[in-house]
């Protein structure tokens, strides 16, 4: 097969480079900090910033789980984490949200024939060989159909799939991970996370699987065909295959150009993202579960464009409801009752010694920005205390210690991490909590875009309210 040995193959070959970097990383932190103590100052900090840039280029190059894990984590505010050295790590691995090595020309054109059929020449009247953006597991191009119309295609790393089963089989290169990252920030994490290990795992195997991606891409652009301000992209059927996807190019803005864009349109931008985050999951049980900005395309109109459709989660119907009725008793300051969906939805035992009170006070700092005075700015606080509240559990006291949070809702809290970032990084002012209540059905639209919207519903005839079905 095509491209089987450009990745290093097999468990052993794949986790010795992590293990051995493991060691090296483990041995210089203790000799930066003996230099340190001996009056170089800066040795500690210089260590971490010299030891991510390596780091970096490790995971970039095992084009795997790995670099796949490195990006997930790059969309945490490391400013807000432990004791502040987890900075150079962040900065070093959002670089492979957009500068992953990128496979050659004639690679990447050996993989469409090899997949499709058919050459490049006969599939499309413009293909350009350099690709716009190139990520863990494929590269995207640019390319005109014969039709003439604008697409973008995804073209798989050969060999990405077997090297990742490998990875997925193998816990202790996500084990070694965390334990590289963890030590850096100095937090103390999540003690269990065997259930979250096997989320992660489950949802970047789905990734590698095109096919699976053009449907869940297909199902999200019937959920909004015909919205007002969410733009989803179409795929290209006949020339999509288990390696090679094609779907409609949405134009808009890049993340960087966003952030230096209007203010009013960057609420609006924000808006839209918070409603389409709130609004999946409330008409389809679907959820966009890859939000990093780099996935966004901004109009000008203050449409949003969503496209990478490798990570969905779709929640079981239960959970879904019982999530719901949770995020409404916190709302309401219903103590009693949020603890009681706690304990349904598998956070803790009815037995558990957390009390109502400390359940809320936990769960009130997740949702701060809903039951706030309204409208509300999203501020490096909101991600500070997000974390705070779902990641760093350091403090013996932490109300984390005492829960077992489901696996089924660590994507959710990603989620959370990542749209309050997001929103915070554009300045973000809205209002929050009406967005909330009119898809729960508790109040009618407050602005002209929940107006729109919930026109939008009622002529799609789509479930809404607390209880849709």
């Amino acid at each position: 097969m095509l491209g089987r040995d450009l990745l290093p193959q097999g468990r052993l070959r794949r986790t010795m480079p992590l293990a051995g970097f493991t060691a090296r990383a483990a041995s210089g932190r203790l000799v930066a900090g003996l230099r340190e103590k001996a009056g170089k100052a800066g040795a500690v900090a210089q260590f971490h910033e010299q030891t991510a840039i390596s780091y970096a280029e490790l995971l970039g190059h095992s084009k795997g789980v790995l670099m796949k894990a490195g990006q997930i984590f790059s969309m945490v505010d490391a400013g807000s984490v432990g004791n502040g050295q987890l900075l150079p790590y962040q900065k070093a691995l959002t670089r492979l949200q957009a500068d992953a090595p990128p496979m050659d020309a004639r690679l990447a054109r050996e993989v469409l024939l090899d997949d499709l059929g058919r050459p490049v020449e006969s599939a499309f009247a413009e293909f350009d060989d350099e690709p716009m953006a190139a990520a863990s597991i494929g590269q995207v191009h640019r390319a005109v159909l014969l039709d003439g119309r604008q697409v973008v295609v995804k073209i798989q790393y050969p060999g990405v799939a077997s090297a990742i089963r490998e990875d997925l089989a193998n816990t202790e290169l996500l084990t070694t991970f965390f334990r590289v990252l963890t030590s850096a920030s100095g937090i103390g994490m999540y003690r269990d996370l065997r259930e979250w290990t096997q989320e992660i795992t489950a949802r970047i195997g789905e990734e590698t699987d095109y096919r699976r991606e053009a449907a869940n891409i297909t199902a999200f652009n019937r959920l909004y065909r015909d919205h007002p301000f969410i733009r989803i992209p179409e795929v290209i059927d006949k020339l999509s295959g288990e390696r090679v996807l094609t779907m409609t190019h949405l134009e808009g803005l890049d993340w960087a150009a966003a952030q230096a864009a209007d203010q009013d349109l960057k609420n609006t931008w924000a808006e839209v993202i918070l409603r389409f985050v709130m609004s999946s999951y409330r008409h389809a049980n679907l959820f966009h579960a890859d939000p990093h900005p780099g996935n966004y395309r901004f109009g000008l109109d203050g449409t949003v464009g969503f496209v990478d459709f490798g990570c969905v989660k779709m929640l079981d119907e239960r959970l879904r409801r019982n999530g719901v009725a949770l995020l409404r008793a916190g709302i309401e300051g219903r103590k009693r009752e949020l603890r009681d969906q706690m304990v349904k939805i598998g956070f803790f035992a009815h037995d558990s010694t957390i009390t109502s009170e400390e359940a809320y006070e936990w769960y009130a700092d997740i949702i701060y920005e809903v039951i706030a005075p309204q409208p509300v700015t999203y501020t490096p606080e909101t991600t500070s205390r997000a974390i705070r509240a779902l990641i760093d559990v350091r403090s013996k006291e932490h109300v984390l210690r005492r829960m077992s949070v489901p696996g089924d809702l660590l994507f959710t809290t990603r989620i959370n991490l990542s749209v309050n970032a997001i929103c915070a990084a554009l300045q973000a002012t809205v209002d929050a909590k009406s967005m909330v209540d009119e898809m729960d059905g508790v109040r009618a639209p407050l602005t002209p875009m929940g107006q729109q919207h919930d026109i939008w519903v009622r002529q799609r005839g789509l479930p809404y309210g607390l209880d849709p079905r």
